[in-house]
């Protein structure tokens, strides 16, 4: 790959040993791209696969992408990847952040920061003008994330951009999060993998900015883009409080979503967008009767301490039904749990995880390992509540959306970017038109073609029938690998509804993702190609897991609860009467639907068959692996008997 488009070096550091050392960019972007590509190379490379989560040997690592520091396109994006102690088991993640501090460490001359080792007591880094610095920590500690980022700037000024952890990943929470500036977080557990390298905060600032090989060819596609996405997201946000918010979007996007943001008394700036502004919504509003700050509030605290609110929100709904069947009480536990949905309860609760006192030690470790503990009983309840091994809520249902089994069962927690690519606003555009909602436009003719361009084919889009499912599932993880390397926000992308009056119809252009990677680095690649990456991608994550443990086809599952329990009216917030397209384009209920478990061994059989894997193990062979330049990766997995 090219020097356009990236910074060029890779940044290493080893917290033990206090050294530092650099790696060209161009030795992993030809074919890795960046970002979670990236990431998994170098976490392949430096990590030896028996490391533990919260061990000295392991790496975390943040990642840019050829595409973020531009501007106009929604790619200001980045990933923070390492093994993760959040899942059962313990496996490699990531997680997907916004606002601006990957594209200034672009900017500071670096592509990815790789951190190894363990420092003797707390330290941040601070990456400037060529130079980094390990500096002491001691008075950052203990700090929330919000106290931290302002303590820094006060010291290294307002031009930097601070990547910080609280209390929570200090106390190696399972599901503790780290924060950078503008809200921008980071799920999966990877904040108590700073905590465990005692690594408070990475501070970076530069002004090096990344060059396009064509720069007339991407300024072609932002004109494209730019009135589609504007037309079709920039609405009244459901985030928005009248009088409160305002629009706030990530840096360099562009496009605009609709993120929202508010300031306290002191001028202090907290997110209300989509999950992590609602998740204690459920509970607060009955209790109050109506809306209450409560519920903003509750995403404040989480952010401050570094609580994962996809976590929360089922840990809650988990606790509340343990209180009503009588398994803990008020006494046993400290928690207010009469008041759930108060301020009050949501303050005890982040506190006593955060700091891991008294029944907040165990809940620390996530909800499954927390029920374990706690008996039969407990497990059934969590049981209703937990979509995903990494004690994550679900909002796309694989009873109703049955193009998302598939990834729910081979990904170590919630794909959310793929997960958006088989759902979110195709669906819920698609509920609009189907409900008759004025202003709907995207019809079930326009839902087929969409899966014909994107998932492979018609019968994806298909939801009384199980055809076409597998083939939907490798196309859209190997797009969202692809585009997660890059790294283009999946609010946005890949754009598969452009809008109403669109001269070319409503549905998008799948080589567009194509066309910015080639504007931007000057190499020739087609769509075909981008899919390409992704599968290469793909496949070196799914070695990282299997050499890690991950048990091939039979750890491809799904949460029992799927395969048991009918699936329920209101069961998914923007679908509550399960309505789906079904034959001949007519509508069908897929109301009391579940998972069959023998349908979905054959699913994975023909998934299996199209990524080019043993069908009875699940393992790449290794002629797929050489096929995809994965040599070295083949040669590993064969030692091991973990490739074919």
């Amino acid at each position: 790959m090219s020097e356009f488009g990236y910074a060029g070096k890779v940044l290493i550091v080893d917290l033990s040993s206090g050294k530092t050392r650099t790696l060209p960019t161009s030795d992993y972007s030809p074919l890795f791209l960046g970002g979670r590509g990236i990431a998994a190379k170098l976490y392949w490379d430096l990590v030896p696969p028996e490391t533990r989560a919260l061990e000295a040997a392991n790496c975390i690592i943040c990642a840019s992408g050829p595409v973020t520091g531009f501007f106009g396109l929604a790619g200001g994006r980045w990933t923070i990847c390492a093994k993760s102690a959040a899942g059962a088991p313990e496996a490699f993640t990531h997680g997907n952040l916004g606002g601006r501090w990957g594209a200034t460490l672009k900017y500071a001359g670096y592509d990815a920061l790789a951190v190894i080792g363990k420092a003797e007591k707390p330290v941040y880094l601070f990456i400037h003008d060529g130079q980094v610095e390990i500096k002491n920590a001691s008075s950052l500690w203990g700090q929330t994330t919000f106290d931290c980022q302002s303590m820094l700037r006060q010291s290294l000024g307002q031009n930097v951009d601070i990547l910080t952890i609280g209390p929570a990943a200090e106390n190696l929470v399972a599901f503790a999060t780290a924060m950078a500036e503008k809200g921008a977080s980071v799920s999966g557990g990877l904040g108590s993998i700073f905590g465990s390298k005692n690594l408070k905060a990475v501070a970076v600032s530069g002004d090096i900015r990344p060059r396009a090989a064509h720069p007339d060819k991407l300024k072609e596609i932002v004109d494209y883009i730019h009135p589609i996405r504007t037309g079709t997201f920039n609405a009244s946000s459901p985030w928005a409080v009248k009088g409160v918010t305002r629009n706030d979007f990530c840096y360099s996007c562009g496009v605009g979503c609709s993120r929202q943001s508010y300031a306290d008394k002191n001028q202090q700036r907290y997110k209300s967008f989509c999950q992590a502004g609602v998740f204690y919504a459920g509970v607060a509003l009955p209790y109050y009767q109506g809306w209450n700050e409560a519920q903003m509030r509750a995403t404040q605290l989480c952010d401050a301490y570094g609580l994962d609110t996809i976590v929360m929100q089922p840990l809650i709904g988990f606790l509340q039904e343990c209180y009503q069947a009588g398994i803990i009480s008020e006494s046993n536990t400290g928690l207010p749990l009469s008041r759930i949905g108060s301020l009050e309860f949501i303050e005890s609760l982040i506190h006593q995880i955060a700091w891991r006192q008294g029944f907040g030690d165990l809940l620390a470790e996530g909800t499954l390992k927390a029920a374990a503990k706690m008996g039969e009983a407990a497990q059934k309840i969590a049981a209703r509540h937990i979509a995903t091994r990494a004690n994550e809520t679900g909002d796309y249902d694989p009873r109703l959306i049955m193009n998302s089994a598939l990834l729910y069962a081979t990904e170590i927690r919630r794909p959310i970017q793929q997960l958006h690519a088989v759902a979110g606003n195709l669906i819920i555009s698609w509920s609009k038109w189907a409900e008759g909602a004025p202003g709907a436009f995207f019809s079930t003719a326009d839902l087929q073609e969409v899966a014909r361009r994107f998932w492979g084919s018609a019968q994806a889009a298909d939801y009384s029938t199980w055809e076409g499912k597998a083939l939907c599932s490798k196309t859209v993880q190997d797009r969202a690998y692809a585009q997660e390397s890059l790294l283009l926000c999946d609010v946005h992308w890949p754009m598969m509804i452009t809008s109403a009056n669109h001269p070319a119809g409503h549905v998008g252009d799948p080589a567009l993702e194509s066309r910015i990677l080639s504007a931007i680095t000057g190499q020739a690649v087609d769509a075909a190609g981008l899919l390409h990456f992704g599968e290469r991608i793909f496949n070196l994550q799914r070695a990282i897991l299997l050499r890690q443990g991950w048990r091939g086809r039979q750890d491809d599952c799904l949460m029992d609860v799927y395969h048991t329990e009918p699936f329920k009216k209101n069961a998914v917030f923007f679908n509550p009467d399960g309505i789906m397209p079904g034959p001949g384009g007519k509508s069908i209920s897929r109301l009391g639907a579940v998972v069959d478990r023998h349908i979905f061994e054959d699913l994975k059989s023909a998934y299996y068959r199209l990524r080019g894997w043993d069908e009875n193990s699940g393992y790449p062979t290794t002629s797929k692996l050489n096929e995809l330049r994965l040599g070295d990766v083949a040669v590993d997995l064969s030692r091991r008997d973990l490739a074919c």
